[in-house]
């Protein structure tokens, strides 16, 4: 071609949800290009998709409230959900079945799943405290309480049944839960203090008071196959944060060694990070674009428009070739990150693409 503008593709756009998308995030690789995206939204109906087409595989019925985020377990047989309507449910993505509701006392903004571990699960949220559920120990004594064997209730836990982690240390709703690569460190964003806690110990070890309040707070990884020592921090995750007009990236096995702090000319939204292209998205705030600037010197590489409202969540799929934005407007549009065919992407005719 001999240009080096950046070739402009034509984005999936992923309809369906009825109200803004606060959240959507992908699930691990589980076979070769085979991997899921799930997204919250205020009408309290969080979607399973195909990660790689966009393409509607299901909803999670039962929330009475919106849901604000959804994540998929690392072996992806369940979904959590984190929900105004003081709950948060643990979904069953084959057959849709709700499994387990964890009860609070208040509005649940955040969940999280350990890296390498479907039966722990942490929340967050209104009641402005880190708590982690034990699933696994739940099933040892869980049993059918339907007449019919077949069909199994879901179970309520309560959240006496849950471990409190830095008790009194937070002064601001929890609205991100990140379990670092390393399974006794987790993170929460709160206000605009970012908190590292040790889990043997239950306390907190480090806080950063970021320039404003955290908008967007998400560990970036690739799976396996794809990552490399050349990556943005070196094949290891990176926390990828946003507060005010500044993107945050923090690396290391624990999330703890800043790599980088880049101040950009507008507020942002929402961040993510290409580890392997090495160039970062944010939604810009206000407004409605994403943007794409180059990780080593920040310049702007690219202007995605489309939605019609701000770009509350942005992630990278595990093998890095595309990326969806979650939005105000209530859809999710994919972008492509890769050259030549990937997904619905044919070239250049395009037809339903699906062989």
């Amino acid at each position: 071609m001999g240009d080096s503008a950046p070739r402009q593709y034509v984005p999936l756009t992923c309809h369906g949800h009825s109200r803004p998308v606060p959240h959507l995030s992908f699930s691990p690789l589980e076979k070769e290009d085979v991997y899921y995206m799930i997204s919250a939204c205020k009408d309290g109906n969080p979607m399973l998709r195909d990660g790689q087409t966009g393409d509607w595989i299901g909803t999670f019925l039962g929330h009475k409230g919106a849901v604000w985020q959804a994540r998929l377990s690392p072996n992806a047989s369940t979904a959590a959900t984190a929900s105004a309507d003081f709950t948060a449910k643990v979904w069953d993505t084959k057959s849709g079945e709700l499994l387990y509701i964890l009860q609070h006392d208040h509005i649940v903004r955040a969940i999280a799943y350990p890296f390498d571990n479907s039966g722990m699960l942490a929340t967050g949220g209104f009641e402005k405290k880190l708590r982690i559920f034990d699933l696994q120990e739940q099933k040892q004594d869980a049993s059918t309480t339907s007449a019919d064997p077949t069909v199994v209730a879901p179970k309520t836990i309560e959240t006496s049944r849950a471990f409190e982690i830095g008790e009194g240390v937070h002064k601001d709703a929890i609205k991100f839960i990140v379990w670092a690569q390393d399974p006794s460190v987790i993170i929460t964003a709160s206000g605009d203090t970012l908190r590292w806690f040790d889990l043997p110990s239950r306390r907190c070890i480090r806080e950063a008071k970021l320039e404003g309040e955290i908008k967007s707070c998400e560990l970036v990884s690739l799976a396996p196959a794809y990552s490399a020592p050349s990556d943005i921090g070196g094949g290891l995750p990176v926390l990828a944060v946003a507060a005010g007009k500044t993107a945050y990236f923090w690396g290391g096995s624990r999330a703890e060694d800043d790599l980088k702090q880049i101040k950009l000319s507008h507020g942002i939204a929402s961040v993510a990070l290409d580890l392997k292209g090495k160039k970062f998205v944010v939604g810009e705030e206000p407004g409605t674009w994403a943007r794409v600037y180059d990780w080593d010197d920040a310049k702007e590489i690219d202007v995605h428009k489309g939605h019609h409202g701000p770009i509350w969540s942005i992630a990278f799929s595990p093998d890095g070739n595309l990326y969806a934005t979650g939005s105000e407007d209530g859809t999710i549009k994919m972008w492509k990150n890769c050259e030549g065919f990937y997904g619905l992407w044919r070239g250049g005719v395009s037809g339903n693409g699906t062989d």
